[in-house]
């Protein structure tokens, strides 16, 4: 066992009085839960929208958008599509 895990283990023994590991990984809900009619309008309304472009329009009403990452993440998990169409 290295010197910082023991140091670890001991700090962790204190503040909870268990040697049990903490909790890895778990839910998250999505950032942009509930406001997935609003992304469907958006993407419905422009075709080949940006992903900036739709972080801003969500920022313009409100609504904490994160990153684009986030927008995009958001999109894939609904399978909403914002690519130009030809």
């Amino acid at each position: 066992m290295s010197e910082a895990a023991a140091i670890k283990l001991v700090r962790r023994v204190r503040e909870t009085g268990s040697t049990a590991p903490a909790k890895i990984g778990g839910y998250r809900k999505p950032f942009l839960d509930g406001h997935e009619a609003l992304l469907r309008e958006l993407t419905g309304a422009k075709p080949g929208i940006t992903l900036a472009e739709l972080r801003t329009a969500l920022v313009a009403r409100g609504i904490e958008a994160g990153s684009p990452t986030t927008v995009w993440s958001t999109l894939r998990r609904l399978r909403i599509s914002h690519k130009k169409r030809r």
